[in-house]
């Protein structure tokens, strides 16, 4: 763990860890609308296992304060960002969030429905197809606009 903080930093580290508790529980959301077709306690099994990582994840966090860091430039340490950074990276997360949040809906959803409405050229299909495509549109633009924002903030950070 001590070469982990040291190579990412506390931030970088406390970000990469969190896959721990974030996989089981994207696993139970995932798999939560679902149970109630085949009555299973699958859902609750990863809610279980998510819990349970998150207060480990938890207790990881909060003993990163004593695991010593050199001082040196890191990309993702929030004391070294500027605000611009800061500001960039949000947008960044904040981009990608709604990128899964689709991708998660369009993995979920049955389509039949809205492909057969389309295909008898329905007025409010359409435009709620145009919309779920201009939003995919709008995230992947987001993602790529609000990275390379914060790779320049990034740049103009001194000592880089």
């Amino acid at each position: 763990m001590k070469g982990l903080v040291e190579r990412y930093g506390r931030t970088g580290f406390a970000a990469i860890s969190s896959v721990i508790w974030l996989v089981p529980m994207a696993a139970w959301a995932g798999s939560f609308d679902l149970s109630p077709v085949d009555q299973t306690a699958t859902p609750w099994i990863a809610f279980s296992i998510g819990v349970v990582m998150l207060v480990v994840w938890l207790v990881l966090v909060a003993s990163l304060g004593r695991f010593p860091v050199s001082p040196r430039q890191r990309r993702f340490d929030l004391a070294q960002m500027s605000s611009s950074e800061k500001r960039w990276t949000l947008a960044c997360i904040a981009f990608a969030l709604g990128l899964i949040a689709w991708l998660n809906g369009a993995a979920t959803v049955d389509w039949a429905p809205l492909g057969s409405a389309i295909g008898a050229a329905k007025i409010g299909p359409i435009l709620f197809a145009v919309g779920l495509a201009i939003f995919l549109v709008a995230m992947v633009a987001g993602v790529w606009f609000s990275w390379r924002k914060e790779t320049a903030a990034y740049q103009r950070r001194p000592g880089t």
